[in-house]
């Protein structure tokens, strides 16, 4: 509408989008995360394939105020976080994939720079929030470092999006024994990883 500041249409999306959701189908912390998808996608149906894993809203929030590490597999994801939140944590939000070290990793073994950059954070991904939304070859290397027990993060943010085992590598973490918010299916990306994390930092804050 003509003449709204920009905290106005942001409310007002918000309160439309609260509208569009079905009552009582997600706890206070999980409803704010799903207002968020859907107010970055712009897509009510998108809320029908957001999957929660028990406490997994809790234990992100709980992980952005010790001040964790977010690591991240684009830096789309990386630039659309809200770093200076995360900073005020004492946290950093990390993206590895450009690293010349990781190219080279990925030219001598063949492996996509996704998957080498997440075996490059190795065991600094213990505790960490993973926030995945390009890469499901990313994803699958986090299964497996957690697999081998070289690190356990505290959340995994899993949303790959594509028609390539992005489906295929979401259901394998929802299968898991991790904590995890996710989106089932082909969508996902980017956008909606980093704005997933920034949701938990509302949380993390009380701003729900």
């Amino acid at each position: 509408m003509p003449g709204l500041k920009p905290h106005e249409i942001e409310v007002r999306s918000m309160a439309i989008i609260d509208g569009l959701l079905p009552a009582g189908s997600w706890s206070e912390g999980e409803r704010t995360v799903v207002k968020r998808l859907v107010h970055t996608s712009g897509d009510p149906s998108l809320a029908t394939v957001v999957r929660f894993s028990p406490g997994a809203v809790e234990a992100g929030a709980r992980a952005l105020r010790g001040g964790c590490l977010v690591a991240t597999d684009t830096h789309m994801v990386r630039i659309g976080v809200n770093a200076g939140r995360v900073d005020a944590y004492d946290g950093t939000v990390e993206c590895l994939i450009a690293d010349e070290t990781i190219a080279e990793e990925s030219r001598r073994t063949g492996r996509t720079r996704a998957a080498c950059a997440m075996r490059a954070f190795g065991q600094r991904l213990d505790g960490a929030v993973v926030a995945l939304g390009n890469a499901p070859t990313a994803l699958r290397e986090v299964l497996a470092l957690v697999d081998e027990g070289v690190a356990r993060p505290a959340l995994v943010i899993g949303m790959p999006v594509g028609f390539v085992d992005a489906a295929e590598s979401k259901a394998a973490l929802l299968e898991s024994d991790l904590t995890f918010i996710a989106i089932e299916g082909t969508r996902g990306g980017s956008p909606l990883a980093a704005a997933t994390v920034n949701a938990l930092l509302r949380v993390a804050e009380g701003d729900v």
